[in-house]
């Protein structure tokens, strides 16, 4: 499963999917009253929230065991009788009861923008056959996100051409261009309606509470990876008595700037790019040349290369170079993945882009037939864009590429540009960097990869040393995020804080 970087948007990246739809216009729906769920009625913290927070969804079959239903929230919990959206759920039952039964397991797999829903629909994979047992599992579309009445701000062809724009600009008229089609999504995602406005994650977070209340737990238990990290700290700040077993894997430091993430995320796709190299090293036949800063160098010259002269395919579309640099960090999430990697560079040095470009798609939820299987890359320089107020000029970020490319001579320049989309977003933010302490909060399990390509193993420092009950449980390995990725030691530690409560030893390592 697809677990997005929460700043990997250049603006060619972030910029993604079709059609425009009025959102929260008109009157509210109305919000299902019946009797409350069991935990419900202390948990509506103001009155004007209780119908929501007492909402009995009807939940049916949706095939392979799981159960659906929508939540109606708010589209401003400032104003919660004027407009509300509607969430997409999914549950799968245990068959436990008593003591046996812990109540729900809240899934979130990262973005912004990944559906909650698809990921709790893999859950053999997702969670272990112990904590399924155990807990229900649920997943959430958050809002504005796949099935919970989802952003749609440009159409397909609208999409592909952001996606292949050229991201590092090397002149004025290659960066007006890069400009006009930022802005294209910015007024796109304004002209959907009143939730473009209201996505961020501060927000968000509030309807994790009205759903852990009409699940009927008292308190929540959450599993977040990548960005999911971020929802649950700004969870925990906002509800820390309602925070139950928390485990934050592959974690955002809430503290950095959308600078120092994205300068961060291009320090580690660099970690990773020469892991990666020297894995392929280890195997026959790599098709990079020998030692770790040749063969980087190899698949940076490449890449530069697509730049004037993008690489035929099979499909009669052109490997551009910001297709290509999906190509390559696409991969990089997942040793797993490594081969196909290897596969496609070896094809795109002898010309042929074709394993590189179904690699870029796989990444943007690309179908074959042009269509796109969601809003992930749209909606998150939305949420991005609302999360951290920073006042930068087009000059500002002209001038930050040559630090980025100190720290990330392959990714740097790619991130760097990124922020071009936040600069000319025509909403204004709401949120800002600040560290979370969730003060009273019950203990929080933040688990970090030491060569996490996405999510730095210091932001994971960095958020479990904020938290007043932060735990650091570090995994000493490649890709993004660790729990179920391959470490037995790793998945242990997890279920036995999931099950029982029990954390790992102060600096244990897997």
């Amino acid at each position: 499963m697809r677990r997005p970087a929460p700043a990997l948007a250049t603006a060619a990246a972030a910029l993604l999917l079709g059609g425009c739809s009025l959102l929260g216009g008109g009157a509210p729906d109305p919000v299902p009253v019946g009797t409350a769920a069991p935990a419900a009625a202390e948990q509506a913290a103001r009155a004007d929230l209780a119908a929501f927070y007492g909402q009995r969804p009807e939940w049916v079959d949706c095939s392979g065991g799981f159960e659906c239903a929508r939540l109606t929230v708010p589209v401003d919990y400032a104003e919660p009788a004027g407009a509300t959206t509607s969430l997409a759920v999914v549950r799968l039952r245990t068959s436990a009861t008593g003591a046996e039964r812990l109540g729900s397991i809240v899934l979130n797999p990262g973005g912004p923008g990944a559906s909650g829903v698809e990921y709790a629909r893999g859950a053999a994979a997702v969670l272990t056959a112990d904590v399924r047992e155990h807990f229900d599992v649920v997943g959430v579309d958050p809002r504005g996100v796949g099935g919970s009445d989802p952003l749609r701000c440009l159409d397909d062809a609208a999409v592909d051409e952001l996606v292949a724009a050229d991201p590092t600009p090397d002149d004025a008229a290659e960066l007006r261009r890069l400009r006009a089609l930022t802005a294209q999504l910015g007024r796109g995602c304004a002209a959907s309606g009143e939730l473009a406005a209201h996505v961020d994650s501060r927000t968000a977070v509030k309807d994790f509470d009205v759903l852990r209340a009409v699940l009927g737990d008292e308190k929540l238990t959450y599993l977040g990876k990548s960005y999911g990290t971020y929802l649950g700290a700004l969870y925990a700040e906002q509800f820390p008595q309602r925070v139950g077993r928390f485990v934050l894997d592959g974690a955002i430091d809430p503290a950095l700037s959308d600078e120092e993430v994205s300068a961060g995320q291009a320090a580690g796709f660099e970690v990773a790019l020469r892991a990666y190299v020297e894995g392929c090293h280890a195997e026959d036949a790599c098709p990079l040349p020998a030692g770790t800063d040749a063969a980087v160098a190899r698949v940076r010259a490449l890449l530069e290369d697509l730049d004037a002269q993008p690489l035929p395919t099979a499909s009669g579309r052109a490997l551009t170079q910001g297709l290509g640099y999906y190509a390559v960090a696409q991969p990089l999430y997942a040793r797993s993945l490594w081969p196909r990697l290897t596969e496609a560079l070896r094809a795109a040095l002898a010309g042929d882009g074709t394993g590189m470009l179904a690699l870029a798609d796989a990444y943007a939820h690309r179908r074959p037939d042009g269509t796109y299987a969601d809003n992930a890359l749209q909606a998150l320089p939305a949420v991005n864009c609302l999360d951290r107020a920073e006042a930068r000029t087009a000059e500002d970020v002209a001038a930050s590429v040559p630090e980025y490319e100190r720290a990330s001579p392959t990714f740097g320049a790619f991130l760097a540009w990124s922020a071009l989309t936040c600069v000319d977003w025509p909403i204004p933010p709401v949120g800002e960097a600040a560290p979370v302490r969730a003060e009273g909060a019950a203990p929080v399990l933040v688990v970090g990869t030491t060569r996490d390509p996405a999510t730095p193993y210091e932001w994971a420092r960095g958020l479990a040393g904020q938290l007043e009950s932060g735990h650091l449980l570090t995994h000493d390995g490649d890709g993004h995020t660790a729990y179920r990725m391959g470490s037995s030691c790793v998945d242990r530690a997890v279920d036995a804080y999931l099950l029982a409560g029990e954390l790992p030893e102060p600096d244990a390592r897997c």
